[in-house]
């Protein structure tokens, strides 16, 4: 029977919620993230780590979760069939940074371990995750060097897995009710298992790893930017797009609510102020014209500036 080292997944995963954690507070230096530990009525807890008026973030949350039970809800089972009958644990890191200043993107990165077990049959299980990049105002060697990190991540494991993980978050991450992405991507992936558990484990691990090697630069290097009452207010505007896409198609976000999740952690996500407006356009030959023209559309961004 495969070996399935669920005791280890874990380890790594609180590790990297402590090390995501640290290095966002010290990027910050006018806050630090306040632990919410908790248990869910059906099985497992996590915990839920969140940081609010900060010098950089408005609003972050970084949670680790790790829930199980005896069977999985007839939704998952109605799209997984060999699911039914088997008890599940699903663990995993996310987290979504939204910051005060426009000219910093928000941010958003998920790693996830999943298994269903039952005796005398060998285990079901997967693991899935990925980052992307949601800017407000665009900076393209951001868009670049974000690209770069996410390619490095991927390299290790084949030469077309990150062109495949681009893609896929490409077209996962995209409001088909706005007919837009949310961002300029990054890399998604879900029901990973063909490589064994092993290779799969370490590729999981490898996309953790990247993803504060990835943001942190961005955020060091526009956080002492200026910004205008005009650029904020439209940063606001562009956040009513992250609230649509969570509350609409996030698997992670439907997933915990139907399980039976805790609503405070995953609702984490939601940034503390949005707006929205009727039918509203930005003014050609603008920065925000700019960020749907040049960066809300579809770009090999590593390719353009090999």
């Amino acid at each position: 029977m495969p070996q399935v080292d669920i005791a280890a997944v874990k380890n790594y995963l609180l590790s990297l919620q402590d090390d995501i954690c640290n290095q966002l507070a010290t990027e910050d230096g006018g806050a630090s993230f306040a632990e919410d530990a908790w248990e869910r009525p059906g099985g497992g807890g996590g915990r839920t780590r969140v940081i609010t008026n900060g010098a950089v973030f408005e609003q972050g949350g970084v949670n680790f979760s790790h829930v199980f039970g005896d069977k999985l809800p007839p939704s998952a089972t109605a799209q997984r069939p060999e699911l039914a009958g088997r008890s599940f644990q699903a663990m995993g890191v996310s987290l979504v940074i939204h910051p005060h200043n426009p000219m910093i993107p928000t941010s958003h990165a998920n790693v996830r371990f999943f298994v269903a077990e039952k005796a005398g049959e060998e285990p079901v299980w997967w693991f899935g995750g990925g980052f992307d990049l949601t800017p407000y105002y665009g900076f393209e060697e951001d868009c670049i060097g974000w690209h770069q990190a996410a390619k490095a991540a991927c390299d290790p494991f084949g030469e077309d897995v990150y062109a495949r993980y681009k893609q896929w978050c490409d077209d996962y991450f995209f409001l088909k009710h706005r007919n837009e992405p949310r961002g300029v991507g990054g890399l998604f992936f879900d029901d990973l298992n063909t490589w064994g558990f092993e290779k799969t484990f370490a590729f999981m691990r490898s996309v953790g790893d990247s993803y504060i090697k990835a943001y942190r630069p961005i955020v060091s290097k526009r956080k002492g930017l200026p910004f205008t009452d005009t650029q904020r207010d439209f940063q606001l505007y562009r956040r009513g797009r992250y609230v649509e896409f969570n509350l609409v198609y996030d698997r992670g976000t439907l997933f915990g609510l139907q399980s039976g999740g805790r609503t405070e952690s995953i609702l984490m996500s939601l940034p503390p102020l949005v707006k929205w407006r009727y039918n509203w356009q930005p003014a050609a030959g603008t920065e925000e014209a700019r960020l749907y023209s040049d960066f809300l559309r579809p770009r090999d961004w590593l390719a353009e500036n090999a």
